[in-house]
């Protein structure tokens, strides 16, 4: 299996279309034409799961780029990966599917034929691609349905950021339109309907939601694949519980179900993995800037071996679950919402943003009550309260006072960083006082250097404390 990051533009264009001249688009760039006969399978559920997360599943075969080809959505583009020509999807390939096909199986739903005429632009300099335009000539079928178009795709090369502005203006002149498809399988199969919130207010709500079901698709694959997207998915699922326990009141109460518990859940057995990476990189920064001489007996070995025999059971539950009916059920419902929004249709602006109001009331109240004479655990909520008022501002930014939402996010996103911050030594200090008490009971080993980190952990708790008090 090998990877690419794909970035493209899409435009239709009609039979009498004429490409432009692409000379002088790129400086020191010499075009290639030929000419490729491809035909691509796509897979999908029946009911065509992996289409509604933005996933494309297919085989392709042709004079070259054959294979099955899976396409991911990304930031910068989509990610795709490519693993040989067989009559069968590989195990590895369905195994990352498993989370957004929901365990389902996966069969043809539409065939592709494409006559591509292709000019590549290389730097003759350098001997790299710049571009490479696709001029296609399309035949497509699914189900009873037949469809024939034209389209031109621009595909960048890796060193190229943005498709150049001349290319557009010719592209433009010549009559060619930005596509109204992101694929030519949703050409043929256009993604399943959803109903479209009537108010500008439960729109801005539904944007955001699914901005967080982006991440946590990506977040999905992206462990499968053994990568660690554990942070970015961990503040995704802060997001989206943060938005049910804000803004449910103008959320469909059928829809949303247990959510919030399920996702709990996840995030908890996340939080296992990550809390031992964060501990790693901390003890670690702190055994530097100890002298040598306080560093008594074999202080790094057991920091490493205490945690990655944490972490590796953790990473083992996170893997058991996330091939459970419990979480095939969790990304259910965030299936669901793809085409089915749980949004009040005629939620008001007003009621959005009294919500926020009462999310930032209810942060100022913890925050104060637990810097007066609160302890941790004190600090802790008011952490949470700070980081739910927060994702309220960022969300509300569309529809009420830009600048001034923007204000209020600012402000409790330094409570929440510094609150946090404060959080992480108490967890630190729980960790430190474990392994103290394992290395005090160790022959060869001792906690004298484990309680000089102890005690830098309460010096360092203390100073967030200060500082809390002094934004307040």
């Amino acid at each position: 299996m090998h990877e690419v990051m794909e970035r493209e533009d899409k435009w239709d264009v009609d039979e009498r279309f004429t490409l432009p001249d692409l000379d002088g688009v790129f400086t020191r760039g010499d075009v290639q034409r030929d000419t490729a006969d491809l035909i691509s399978e796509y897979y999908d559920t029946r009911e065509r799961d992996l289409q509604a997360h933005g996933v494309l599943l297919r085989r392709r075969r042709g004079d070259d780029d054959t294979g099955w080809q899976l396409k991911l959505p990304a930031s910068n583009g989509r990610l795709e990966l490519n693993w040989p020509l067989t009559d069968t999807p590989a195990a590895a390939m369905l195994d990352l599917l498993t989370g957004v096909g929901l365990g389902k199986d996966l069969s043809a739903v539409a065939t592709v034929h494409t006559i591509r005429t292709r000019y590549r632009i290389r730097d003759h300099e350098r001997d790299e691609l710049r571009a490479e335009l696709a001029d296609d000539s399309v035949r497509a079928w699914a189900d009873e349905r037949l469809l024939a178009w034209r389209e031109v795709e621009v595909e960048l090369g890796p060193a190229t950021p943005a498709v150049p502005k001349l290319l557009t203006k010719r592209l433009l002149a010549a009559g060619a339109r930005p596509s109204r498809h992101r694929s030519k399988l949703a050409h043929i199969l256009p993604p399943t309907p959803s109903a479209e919130p009537r108010s500008a207010s439960a729109r801005v709500l539904m944007k955001y939601v699914d901005a967080q079901l982006d991440r946590l698709v990506a977040g999905d694959i992206a462990l499968r694949r053994g990568t660690d997207p554990i942070h970015d998915t961990r503040v995704a699922i802060r997001r989206l519980r943060s938005t049910l326990r804000v803004f449910g009141k103008i959320l469909d109460r059928s829809a949303v179900g247990d959510l919030d518990d399920e996702l709990k859940w996840f995030a908890g057995l996340l939080g296992e993995v990550r809390d031992c990476q964060v501990q790693q990189k901390r003890f670690a920064e702190a055994l530097d800037v100890i002298p040598d001489e306080l560093v008594l007996g074999p202080v790094r070995s057991r920091v490493r071996n205490d945690l990655q025999a944490k972490e590796l059971p953790a990473r083992a539950d996170v893997a058991e679950a996330m091939n459970s009916q419990r979480y095939l059920d969790l990304m259910a419902v965030l299936r669901k919402w793809r085409t089915e929004w749980p949004v009040v249709p005629d939620a008001s602006t007003a009621t959005l943003l009294k919500k926020a109001k009462k999310a930032q009331r209810k942060a100022d109240r913890r925050i104060s009550a637990a810097l007066v004479d609160g302890g941790d655990a004190m600090l802790h909520r008011a952490r949470k309260a700070a980081k739910r008022a927060r994702y309220a501002a960022e969300l509300c930014r569309a529809v009420g006072d830009s600048a001034q939402t923007k204000r209020t996010a600012k402000h409790y996103k330094r409570f929440q960083s510094v609150l946090g911050d404060h959080q992480d030594t108490v967890v630190a200090s729980d960790v430190l006082r474990r392994m103290a008490l394992r290395a005090g009971t160790t022959v060869g080993e001792n906690g004298f250097t484990f309680g000089l980190l102890f005690a830098r952990e309460q010096q360092i708790a203390d100073a967030y404390r200060r500082k809390a008090r002094k934004l307040l």
